[in-house]
């Protein structure tokens, strides 16, 4: 008995017919191809008239910056980018693949778009979720042109086989392609373009070491101050064409918890409000009292902030309090409290994280107008 036949690997550039690369991967392409392509040497979709923006998405799209210079905050993390991109620029090549960290609603899309921009690029953007197999990434993949930009959100999120597929992408820029099933398999080498890859995580303890070591550039991304998101916001006022008053740009920024998205958000709400109960102008105290009405308070904590600080004082004693626990008690998921509220409660010094669980501070029993503990010595029992 003959031996089976093994799988022989073809070259892309050999005799095997081009049309067996075109038709495994072509409708995987059509599937991911965005509605609405950016013109070559544009690195992102034209900007939309923020006042006139139907939809969410379409506004946070509208009041994005549309140059490094333009954006305000992480001045650190610009400075440095701007010197990557320029090199890059100068020397013809496509930037290093570039990673970046930190909770959502900071800027890590904003300047995926403003680095495709200063390369005179195409961006293509894609959620790592929805790259369910490898003949997804492939598409994406091979639909790059020479140093454009392909950006995945929520990288930590990929499939790992489809993470495994990606190495040799990144590093050697070729991936290999499957063509039939059984013996007559065949792979095929292709080549990709020179492209950079910017990642963006909020969970960078999730990403594994392979693919975090192959980013030649890891930015991290932190809060913003209560000045540069009053700036934000005076900004995103003239393209919504809404007027403000200074006072209200700095009481919408003490309260929009260090996030951009955030104040952008409180903005298009109070905008609302100012147009409905008032002339359309945002103004003290009335700006005050519709963000109070949202339930954000002088220090940008909401109900579910205050109701998570209560239970912790209120039904645990103070703490410490296992996060499944306090999940149980609020009806909360534990992911949700981990990654949306306690990051924030936690930098203000509401929240103490312990090896023993959470511990509410000194600042949440005043902020909430509760009495303090009484201190005891070490090794006895706390009363309230």
């Amino acid at each position: 008995m003959s031996a089976m036949p093994r799988k022989r690997h073809v070259d892309a550039e050999s005799a095997v017919p081009r049309a067996i690369a075109v038709e495994s991967s072509s409708r995987a392409i059509e599937h991911s191809r965005p509605s609405v392509q950016p013109s070559p040497g544009q690195g992102r979709v034209p900007e939309l008239a923020a006042s006139r923006a139907p939809y969410e998405d379409a506004f946070d799209a509208a009041l994005r910056p549309r140059s490094f210079d333009e954006y305000i905050g992480q001045r650190r993390v610009v400075d440095n980018l701007k010197v990557f991109v320029e090199a890059a620029r100068r020397r013809g090549e496509a930037l290093d693949h570039v990673l970046f960290c930190g909770p959502p609603g900071l800027g890590k899309t904003t300047l995926a778009h403003l680095i495709a921009t200063a390369l005179g690029v195409t961006l293509r953007p894609v959620g790592a979720p929805a790259i369910e197999h490898k003949g997804t990434l492939a598409s994406y993949l091979t639909s790059l042109g020479e140093r454009d930009v392909l950006f995945l959100d929520e990288i930590h999120r990929l499939q790992p086989v489809v993470e495994e597929y990606l190495y040799p992408a990144m590093e050697d820029y070729r991936i290999e392609i499957p063509v039939g099933e059984g013996p007559a398999a065949q792979l095929i080498h292709m080549a990709l373009p020179r492209f950079t890859l910017v990642g963006a995580t909020t969970r960078t303890g999730l990403l594994t070491s392979p693919l975090r070591d192959r980013f030649g550039i890891v930015l991290r991304l932190d809060y913003y101050s209560p000045v540069e998101l009053a700036e934000i916001v005076r900004r995103s006022a003239l393209r919504l064409q809404v007027e403000v008053s200074e006072a209200a740009c700095h009481t919408i920024g003490q309260r929009a918890r260090g996030t951009p998205r955030i104040a952008n958000r409180l903005l298009r709400r109070v905008r609302d409000f100012a147009e409905v109960e008032r002339s359309g102008a945002i103004e003290e105290p009335y700006c005050g009292r519709w963000l109070d009405r949202l339930g954000v308070d002088r220090l940008g904590l909401d109900d579910m902030d205050r109701a998570l600080l209560r239970c912790v004082i209120e039904r645990f004693d103070g703490g410490p309090v296992g996060v499944e626990s306090l999940a149980a008690a609020v009806s909360e998921e534990s992911d949700t409290i981990e990654d949306v509220y306690e990051p924030y409660l936690i930098q203000e010094g509401f929240l103490s994280r312990t090896p023993r669980g959470r511990v509410a501070t000194r600042r949440a029993y005043q902020h909430l107008g509760l009495p303090e503990p009484v201190l005891t010595a070490p090794g006895q029992q706390r009363l309230l």
